[in-house]
């Protein structure tokens, strides 16, 4: 594009937004409506500039000045941050359908992936009630959890040997665990390893992290396409472009996957139901062969473990005290089963405390106001605005929680350990709550614990030599999910059984 265009352009999206925002400050002050306090919008623009930094921390205290229902305006889009139980239960038990709407960043709309994802489906599409109703009865019900609990046993010994090969060594746990753990649920899944734990470099035969983090990044980044909607066609920044080709990638992995079994499943004779594998692919497949679902919906389905492990680095005195419970309890057993972490409520409280810390859905998904008659807090959220629920400053607030920055697992023992991650207390919600709550919850329930609980058995686990517990950074990197800014290193020792 020519240097005159590009000003043209510019002038042109200028002119727009200044005429888009005059005309909603002249219905906002015309409706009668009360709307929340906010930061004061600049013209075109809105608050963008007010929103630097990880977007979690800075909505947190922004509401400090604010409140905890604020308004905001990205560009000539509305939103309103929630930050408080209080305002959070009143919003979710009032409005939950009418908030169950998705805000949808361009970068997800690539390769048409919005139009069938079910993070990004709004939930009164039919198809978002297909994909949530088949997770729900097979992926993970309770009787498709424990059949696949030998298969998740299985890969969680895996992953302990692929640790023991280099204990004394640094290792850099958060890619060991994600190579772990998203071999864990493809295998229970697909019955089938994605990721080559062994390969060098990536420690992936396709690169697989790499575009799942691409991703990520790509969703999170500024885009002037979510901005200004009506340049969405342009895609100025490419970013669409660039997400099409990591989500194309992965597609390429899927599909795979997809041909191999269908490829078994003919040569077995008959294409569908009798076969030699018994697992959610399985499922999936047979319901495309009833026409029940398309194969592109079977193109999208992962953490927390590596938070629990830094905090437990951390504060050594915590690790200490949940090695002494898990091996008071297991004894000599080489090896944990997932039963056998039920009665654990040590483990338990750390598990739930490292997710009060680190919530890896700080802002969950964006909500969306799709219906009029939203009031929280006595202030209207208008139709067709973006709503950040701030988790993340909720289970850190002061009002909620004694001592709210410090890692403190007690708090979840005695009375309290009957606080569950279904959210109903509202200070605690680490997977959402509502229609929009994360399907994958009562997976996560099984498996984070027992990974856990493995990890501690097998090994102990040391700062790389000359770092102090109080020297390991623990700051946080917001995408899509909340990270280490910088890499856990960890050197695990082998515990003889």
């Amino acid at each position: 594009m020519e240097h005159g265009q590009v000003w043209l352009l510019w002038a042109t999206l200028a002119a727009v937004s200044l005429l888009y925002f005059l005309s909603s400050l002249r219905r906002r002050h015309s409706s009668g409506r009360r709307l929340p306090p906010g930061p004061r919008p600049l013209p075109v623009i809105g608050n963008a500039l007010d929103l630097r930094g990880n977007l979690h921390q800075t909505l947190a205290r922004l509401a400090r000045t604010y409140g905890p229902v604020m308004r905001l305006q990205l560009g000539p889009v509305p939103a309103v941050a929630i930050s408080s139980r209080e305002a959070a239960m009143e919003a979710f038990t009032k409005h939950d359908r009418r908030l169950a709407g998705r805000y949808v960043v361009d970068a997800v709309r690539a390769l048409g992936w919005a139009d069938r994802s079910l993070l990004n489906l709004p939930s009164s599409d039919p198809l978002w009630k297909l994909q949530r109703s088949v997770l729900a009865s097979h992926a993970f019900s309770p009787r498709g959890l424990a059949a696949a609990r030998g298969v998740r046993e299985r890969k969680v010994r895996e992953l302990l040997g692929h640790i023991r090969a280099r204990a004394g060594q640094e290792v850099e746990l958060g890619r060991a665990l994600y190579g772990g753990l998203i071999n864990l649920v493809s295998s229970a899944f697909f019955s089938v390893d994605v990721v080559d734990m062994d390969a060098a470099a990536s420690e992936s035969a396709h690169g697989i992290r790499e575009h799942v983090g691409n991703i990520a990044d790509l969703m999170t980044k500024a885009n002037v396409s979510d901005l200004f909607p009506f340049l969405q066609p342009l895609d100025l920044q490419g970013l669409r472009r660039a997400a099409a080709r990591h989500l194309g990638e992965i597609f390429r992995i899927v599909d795979g996957i997809i041909e191999r079994r269908l490829a078994e499943n003919a040569a077995s004779g008959d294409g569908s139901s009798e076969h030699d594998h018994d697992d959610f692919l399985q499922v999936l497949l047979d319901l495309m062969s009833t026409g029940k679902v398309d194969r592109d919906t079977v193109k999208a389905i992962v953490f927390e473990i590596f938070w629990a492990m830094a905090e437990l680095l951390r504060n050594p005195s915590a690790m200490a005290k949940l090695r002494a419970e898990i091996s008071g309890a297991l004894g000599g057993k080489e090896t944990i089963e997932e039963a056998d972490v039920v009665a654990l409520p040590y483990l338990h409280a750390v598990v739930k405390e490292a997710m009060r810390l680190h919530p890896v859905g700080p802002l969950l998904a964006p909500h969306k106001a799709v219906d009029d008659g939203v009031e929280v807090c006595g202030y209207t959220v208008p139709k067709g605005c973006t709503v950040f629920i701030n988790v993340w400053a909720i289970m850190r607030d002061p009002a909620v929680w004694d001592n709210p920055e410090e890692f403190m697992p007690e708090r979840f023992l005695g009375k309290a350990a009957e606080v569950d991650f279904k959210g109903k207390d509202f200070g605690f919600f680490p997977f959402g709550y509502g229609r929009r709550q994360c399907p994958g919850m009562p997976m996560a329930e099984r498996v984070v614990p027992h990974v856990l609980a493995s990890l501690l058995h097998a090994f102990e686990w040391r700062l790389p030599e000359g770092m102090s517990a109080e020297q390991l950074d623990l700051t946080e990197r917001f995408t899509t999910s909340n990270t280490l800014a910088v890499p856990l290193k960890v050197v695990p020792i082998s515990v003889a059984a």
